[in-house]
C-alpha cells in the first residue's frame, strides 16, 4: 500500500513569501538580492543565491528545491521538450535572406543570439532595427512585446530608432516609448543590470533583451594573463544568467560582440570573435558580420546546434538592414 504522505505542490505560487522556509526577513533579502520572484529563485545556482542574498546554504537549498517544484522544474522527455519548443517564437530582422540564414524566420527566444564583426560591419544597425521588429505583431514577425537594451558603448542612437520606424512607416514615439534603454559604464555595473533585469522582464513584458557590446568592459578591465582567470570566471556566470532569463521568460538574447587579430591564420579571415571558449559554448548562436565588396555587408553562420553554416549578404539602409545581391552575382 502506497503511502499517503505525498509532497504536494501548489497548483500556482507567485510570490517568494509563499515558498517554504522564506518568510519576511528572508524575502526581503531575496528582494534586495534581485531574486524577487518564483521562477528567478528556480533557475538561480545556490550559490549565488548565498553570496547576494547572504543566506546559509542549507537555508537556500530549501528555498531553491520549493521554487523548483513550484514551477514543475524536472525531467522530461525528449517528446515533451519538443513540445515545450513549439512555444519559441521567432523575431524577424527585416530582411528574408537574414531571416533564412538564422532558420527560416529570425531570431528565436529561449536562446542568445550573438551577432559578431568588426566596427562598421552593422552590429548595432541590426540590434537598433530588431528594437522595432520586437514591437510588432506575431503574424509580422514579431513578439508583440517590448525591449531592454544595454549599451555598454554609447552606440545607441534613439535618433537612429525614430529614422528607422519612420521609414517604416510606423509610429517613431510609440517605437521610442517600447524599448527601456540602460547606458553602463563597466563589467560590474553591466552585471547589475542584468541582475536587475529578471522583474523588470516580467512587468513589462520585455521580449527581447540586447547587450551592445557584451565583452567590451570585461577586455579592458582585465588586462594580462594574470587577469583572465578572474574576467572568463565573471563572463561565464554573467553569460549563464542571460540564458536562464531567455529560458525561463521565453525572450530573445541578443549580444553583440568583437573580433580580435588570429596570429595563427596564414589562410582565410585573419579575425576570430573575441571572449575565448567561454563565449563560445554560452551562445546557442553564433554569426560572423564582415564588410564585403560595393559597400554590403555579409552575414555567416559560424556555430549553431542546427543552423547550417551559410552566408548571406545585407546593406544598411534608412530602414536599418536589407537584403542585398553581390555585384558579380547580379551580373550572372
Amino acid at each position: 500500500m502506497l503511502s499517503d504522505k505525498v509532497d504536494k505542490v501548489p497548483d500556482k505560487i507567485e510570490n517568494i513569501q509563499d515558498l517554504e522556509g522564506v518568510g519576511p526577513v528572508t524575502a526581503g533579502k531575496l528582494t534586495d538580492a534581485g531574486f524577487d520572484s518564483v521562477e528567478a529563485l528556480a533557475v538561480a545556482p545556490i550559490r549565488e543565491v548565498m553570496d547576494k542574498a547572504n543566506l546559509e546554504s542549507s537555508a537556500v537549498t530549501k528555498i531553491i528545491k520549493a521554487a523548483r517544484q513550484a514551477i514543475q522544474l524536472d525531467f522530461i522527455n525528449a517528446k515533451e521538450l519538443w513540445e515545450k519548443r513549439q512555444g519559441m517564437l521567432k523575431l524577424t530582422t527585416g530582411a528574408k535572406n537574414f531571416d533564412r540564414l538564422l532558420g527560416g524566420s529570425g531570431v528565436e527566444t529561449q536562446a542568445i543570439t550573438e551577432f559578431v564583426g568588426e566596427f562598421g560591419t552593422g552590429k548595432s544597425q541590426l540590434c537598433m532595427k530588431l528594437s522595432i521588429t520586437a514591437q510588432q505583431p506575431q503574424k509580422d514577425g514579431g513578439l508583440e512585446g517590448k525591449i531592454l537594451f544595454i549599451d555598454t558603448e554609447g552606440t545607441f542612437a534613439p535618433q537612429r530608432i525614430h529614422q528607422m520606424a519612420q521609414a517604416m512607416q510606423l509610429e517613431p514615439e510609440k517605437i521610442l516609448e517600447g524599448i527601456f534603454y540602460s547606458r553602463v559604464y563597466n563589467s560590474d555595473h553591466q552585471i547589475l543590470a542584468v541582475d536587475r533585469s529578471f522583474k523588470l522582464c516580467q512587468e513589462e513584458n520585455i521580449k527581447l533583451l540586447i547587450v551592445d557590446s557584451v565583452l567590451s568592459h570585461f577586455r579592458s578591465e582585465y588586462i594580462g594573463r594574470e587577469n583572465l582567470s578572474e574576467r572568463q570566471q565573471k563572463l561565464n556566470a554573467h553569460l549563464h544568467k542571460l540564458t536562464r532569463i531567455a529560458q525561463a521568460l521565453n525572450l530573445a538574447v541578443v549580444v553583440t560582440n568583437q573580433v580580435q587579430a588570429n596570429p595563427q591564420a596564414f589562410f582565410g579571415d585573419p579575425t576570430r570573435p573575441a571572449g575565448g571558449h567561454i563565449l563560445a559554448h554560452a551562445s546557442t548562436h553564433r554569426i560572423m558580420l564582415r564588410k564585403a565588396s560595393g559597400g554590403l555587408r555579409a552575414a555567416k553562420v559560424i556555430d549553431s546546434p542546427f543552423l547550417p553554416e551559410s552566408e548571406t549578404f545585407y546593406r544598411i539602409t534608412e530602414k536599418g538592414i536589407e537584403d542585398a545581391t553581390p555585384k558579380a552575382r547580379r551580373e550572372d
